[in-house]
């Protein structure tokens, strides 16, 4: 079935147009609250978050009364990272939660994320459930005036997360003696996570923490790291932590101001649990997109690589069907099941400061598990049809695979979201990959015109 609202992360849109306004999340509010609301004879409720964009003061109040309307009790904590609605669904025993967020986009583009009970994103199939129900809002039979919803806020939800945190770093551990530079993107976590590190004793300097409702990700961030790496370099600090807007992404950098992605950031996880033998599912759970050198280096170890399709909740999905508890993408998604049900920045970056106090060298050493093998990504617009069914199309890819064999590989698929074709290429050889790359692309831009 098409889908009209849900995309691969929830709804998403440029806020205040289709289908990002007002009334659309009003309607969401009362498709989803029918859904919940059928769970049981108690009082339900729904938990809300956001993160710091403008559109959030307009988004939060019409879900909020889409929610009350259909009897759900709302809990509203304002701004904080992704993986802490998560967290605080489950214990708050809630039967939904909601993140206001679109993620590492600027602020005009705002989301709404859903998860249920379990602290788990949605599957497809509830997600279609509720999209049925949107354009049919009208049509749903509402509380009557005694059964309503309420609306309160908890006070306490930053300091619940903040303990959540800690409570994932090893209790022998402190981050004395490090100096970190942390960029919260001007997002969710600007509070959260320089207060989780100062408390937790490192030397803290933070940056993209005065968000204006305009700022998030603007020149910040895990997608624009410039400014976190020479500012690490500056300060002389050991290391720097970037997160994006909703906090459940993380890039890191080491004290030359060189990046660490997440496929470094993963590679290191897994050898060090795998070492203490507190790794699940013989190996981890990356996508498609994950380098070779990662998959050389775990294989290395006797670890196993699993690829998903591009997208977290595939990720996640393969690691819960198959007993993993560490998985992630190359962007830095790093999801550990043993303390979270999605991507947590800041948690992952409690998990490379603890191997890094264990280690006691510099971060550049640490963190550089592998070399990976150089990667050319491609974009190549077309106006319409599939041009990855063009035999000339075909036969260049089939060329290249040749080429490449053992020594690299091909990843071509359509966006998503563009009609673009994306056209990767890695291997050993940078020439060759190039070669490669360029041919594909040719061939694509020919049947294109």
């Amino acid at each position: 079935m098409t889908r009209k609202y849900f995309g691969t992360d929830g709804i998403r849109g440029t806020a205040n147009q289709d289908p990002m306004t007002a009334e659309i999340a009003l309607k969401v509010g009362k498709a989803a609250g029918k859904k919940f609301t059928g769970r049981g004879n108690f009082r339900h409720r729904v938990v809300i978050g956001k993160d710091t964009r403008l559109s959030g003061y307009m988004i939060e109040p019409a879900l909020t009364a889409g929610f009350i309307s259909m009897g759900m009790d709302v809990i509203l904590v304002g701004p904080l990272p992704t993986p802490a609605i998560a967290m605080l669904t489950r214990s708050l025993r809630a039967d939904l939660g909601v993140m206001i967020s679109a993620s590492h986009n600027s602020f005009q583009d705002n989301g709404i994320k859903l998860f249920g009970p379990d602290g788990y994103k949605l599957s497809d199939e509830v997600e279609l459930s509720i999209e049925n129900d949107i354009d049919q809002s009208e049509q749903l039979q509402l509380a009557s005036p005694e059964m309503l919803g309420r609306a309160t806020r908890l006070d306490d939800a930053k300091g619940r997360y903040i303990e959540f945190a800690k409570s994932s770093f090893p209790r022998r551990q402190l981050l004395k003696g490090l100096k970190i530079v942390v960029d919260c993107a001007n997002g969710a976590a600007y509070k959260v996570a320089p207060t989780v590190l100062w408390e937790l004793e490192a030397e803290v300097i933070a940056m993209g923490d005065k968000p204006d409702g305009f700022n998030i990700n603007d020149g910040c961030g895990s997608t624009a790291t410039e400014a976190m790496c020479t500012r690490v370099v500056e300060e002389g600090a050991d290391l720097g932590i970037a997160l994006d807007g909703d906090a459940d992404r993380l890039i890191m950098c080491d004290e030359k101001g060189e990046l660490i992605d997440g496929d470094q950031l993963m590679a290191l996880i897994a050898a060090s649990w795998a070492e203490k033998e507190q790794l699940r599912g013989g190996g981890l759970v990356a996508t498609v997109m994950s380098n070779m050198g990662l998959e050389k280096f775990l294989n290395g170890k006797g670890l196993n690589l699993v690829r998903t399709a591009v997208g977290d909740r595939y990720v996640v999905e393969h690691m819960r069907a198959h007993g993993f508890n560490l998985g992630g993408e190359q962007s830095g998604h790093v999801v550990m099941s043993d303390f979270s049900t999605t991507g947590d920045g800041l948690i992952a970056a409690l998990q490379i400061l603890s191997v890094i106090l264990d280690e006691n060298r510099p971060v550049s050493e640490i963190c550089r598990s592998f070399e990976p093998y150089p990667q050319i990504l491609k974009n190549v617009k077309y106006v319409s049809g599939d041009p990855l069914a063009n035999d000339l199309v075909k036969a260049a890819i089939a060329s290249g695979e040749q080429k490449l064999a053992e020594t690299g590989r091909l990843l071509i698929r359509k966006s998503g979201t563009e009609p673009l074709i994306r056209v990767m290429g890695e291997g050993e050889n940078i020439d060759l990959v190039n070669q490669v790359v360029d041919d594909i692309v040719g061939e694509v831009n020919r049947v294109s015109d």
